[in-house]
């Protein structure tokens, strides 16, 4: 699994013949296309951390530090 955040198999994206993709997650990438093509890494580490501290309750620096480790090394930012 590449390095990124932890995903059970239901939380798994599709690809265009809706079998799981095992490099991206639901949220990001649906039915082999991402859902927010323009998204920039910038604008996914607020989502993220906007995520983690209201919806997951972490601590605003453990978010940050989770956001800012992780999501530079994902596949989908990794030819920046």
């Amino acid at each position: 699994m590449p390095l990124g955040f932890p995903l059970p198999e239901e939380f798994f994206g599709t690809n265009t013949d809706n079998s799981k993709n095992r490099e991206y997650c639901q949220f990001c990438f649906q039915k082999g296309e991402f859902k927010k093509p323009n998204l920039t890494m910038e604008e996914m580490i607020t989502m993220s951390i906007n995520h983690m501290t209201t919806q997951l309750e972490f601590p605003r620096e453990k978010a940050e530090k989770l956001a800012n480790e992780i999501i530079p090394n994902l596949k989908r930012w990794s030819n920046i």
